[in-house]
């Protein structure tokens, strides 16, 4: 009986100093995560039921989306934990086939993808469906991190930036084509985050900014209900039942909620008045039954998250640990900077989700991956690129050389300790017959 107690509790002290020698960074991400993801499941359900409820009727089942939160929550965290512990290496050497994969969806789903709303975003069979433009995201930030590690220098000049921005560029248009603005626009600014920690000149991203705010303004005008949109956002009040409907709902409901909110699942907002509730509108129901202290709760747990992932990056061991994790924490933050700033008056609406909020498979497993690549990091892990022979003028390098000269050196010296031997015993044994 002693022994087995000693060998638990042997075992619970490994595990207590394998969790204490893990970073304060590792630990704040891990929190953020997990406390927005219960926050999003409650919320989820409060959004979604009474929804279900009133389209549907009595008997419909009205934690319908809380039961796929759950789902898919559970599988992305096992993929988070996999990723965090053994991913990093492995997900470098696929990323050529990761970016593949992605562009290839992105053409699948133009093609063949599932309409919802006048967009076509989604494809694959009921339950399983995937959002192509998902994956895209974290493909853009794994081939710039990759691509730059490998040569820095490329950062310095557009020229060298080019494969790379041809590459971003080519998957945004088919993303706007969708059409998707909103993922384009959040592609844009994790790649420019990534682009400035890679040490691109600030001269550079100004001249890429000026071009795709013009093809943005562009896209803008060409689309009716883009134009509806940036209208309604300049001037709500015109247009209130009609463009500026959603915005002024959302308006309604954070100025319903006031200081501590009306709670949870009182709202009135989701039932009939803001369509999607539980999707890009979340941060409006979170107002209004949360009130200011849950929307400052929300940007609070972010800001711990982007802390937490800057000082990672800054730790990095290798330049792709620090690229990488740079964008990465970027793509979160810009999706939830952009979700609230809509919900608020404060920019367009762009149907981006709010990320471990608001309801959505794809963006829930692609969210958790990324998260499990930044603990990757975090945790000390490297991912190396793949061996190169390094040669110098036709010489051979001085790792060669230092191998094959100390070889040459223990081989001499033990031959000069083998003939040194000999020596002393020839001595040894001409003073022995002299004797």
């Amino acid at each position: 009986m002693k022994l087995r107690r000693g060998v638990k509790k042997g075992k619970a002290g490994k595990r207590r100093s394998r969790a204490a020698s893990l970073p304060a960074e590792y630990n704040m991400l891990l929190t953020a995560t997990l406390c927005l993801l219960a926050f999003g499941a409650v919320m989820v359900f409060s959004a979604s039921s009474t929804t279900r409820v009133l389209s549907d009727g009595g008997l419909s089942d009205s934690a319908f989306y809380l039961k796929r939160t759950l789902i898919f929550g559970a599988v992305g965290l096992l993929i988070m934990h996999l990723t965090a512990r053994h991913g990093l290496e492995t997900v470098r050497r696929f990323t050529p086939a990761i970016l593949g994969v992605s562009l290839f969806l992105l053409l699948a789903v133009l093609v063949a993808g599932t309409t919802v709303n006048g967009s076509s975003r989604w494809i694959g069979p009921g339950f399983i469906q995937l959002q192509p433009s998902e994956l895209a995201k974290l493909a853009m930030i794994l081939y710039g991190a990759d691509l730059l590690a490998r040569k820095p220098k490329r950062a310095r000049t557009l020229e060298g930036l080019m494969p790379f921005l041809l590459i971003v560029g080519l998957a945004s248009l088919l993303i706007v084509a969708e059409p998707d603005l909103g993922t384009a626009l959040v592609i844009a600014f994790a790649v420019a985050t990534t682009l400035l920690a890679a040490g691109m000149r600030l001269r550079d991203l100004a001249v890429i900014g000026a071009v795709l705010a013009f093809f943005a303004l562009l896209m803008t005008v060409v689309e009716p209900y883009r134009m509806d949109r940036l209208t309604g956002f300049l001037n709500p009040g015109v247009d209130a039942s009609g463009t500026g409907f959603q915005a002024a709902q959302a308006k309604i409901a954070l100025g319903s909620g006031g200081l501590f909110g009306v709670g949870i699942g009182n709202g009135v907002q989701k039932a009939f008045y803001l369509p999607e509730a539980h999707t890009d509108m979340i941060s409006a129901v979170i107002g209004e039954e949360l009130g200011l202290v849950g929307i400052l709760g929300v940007v609070g747990l972010f800001s711990l998250f982007g802390y937490a992932g800057l000082r990672v990056a800054k730790k990095a061991k290798d330049n792709y640990g620090k690229l990488l994790v740079a964008g990465l924490t970027s793509l979160v933050l810009v999706q939830a900077t952009i979700n609230l700033f809509a919900v608020m008056g404060l920019a367009p609406l762009t149907g981006v989700p709010l990320p471990f909020v608001s309801y959505g498979n794809s963006s829930l497993l692609a969210t958790l991956f990324a998260v499990g690549l930044i603990l990757n990091v975090a945790r000390g892990g490297t991912a190396r690129a793949g061996k190169l022979r390094v040669v110098q003028g036709g010489r051979t390098p001085a790792r060669g050389r230092s191998r094959s000269s100390s070889a040459r050196s223990r081989k001499s010296g033990g031959g000069g300790r083998r003939n040194g031997r000999s020596r002393r015993a020839g001595h040894g044994g001409r003073r022995r017959a002299a004797g």
